[in-house]
């Protein structure tokens, strides 16, 4: 069973920046859709940012040109740059993958129970 181990949270003061990365522990989803959920306290989970096996990327409106994510296969790893934080980006993150491409779904709503594997998660908090 592949595992997801993502690391790189904190507590920060708005305006910052933040690295998340997410190990795989092997190649499985290498040419999958991979990214990143979130969900606030008493919030849905809502997604953040996807990515491809071409290395597309799609982003929710709330994070688009603040987020940015990557991923190198060669380290089996994710990364989400977040930069300029802001206190609503509080949340727990989770690292996800899925099998095949991600098809605009980083704003579907509900397709987080769909999600084939997921992370423990890691916490962010923005202070303002």
């Amino acid at each position: 069973q592949v595992q997801l181990v993502e690391s790189g949270g904190g507590s920060v003061q708005a305006g910052v920046s933040l690295r998340l990365s997410c190990a795989a522990s092997d190649d499985s989803y290498r040419t999958d859709c991979m990214g990143w959920f979130r969900q606030g306290l008493g919030k849905v989970r809502d997604g953040v940012a996807l990515i491809d096996g071409l290395d597309d990327t799609e982003y929710s409106d709330a994070v688009k040109a603040r987020f940015t994510i990557s991923r190198d296969n060669a380290k089996n790893t994710l990364y989400l740059q977040m930069n300029s934080l802001k206190p609503e980006d509080t949340a727990m993150y989770y690292c996800v993958a899925d099998k095949g491409d991600c098809d605009g779904k980083v704003t579907v709503p509900g397709w987080y129970r769909h999600i084939e594997l997921w992370g423990q998660g890691t916490l962010v908090t923005v202070s303002s």
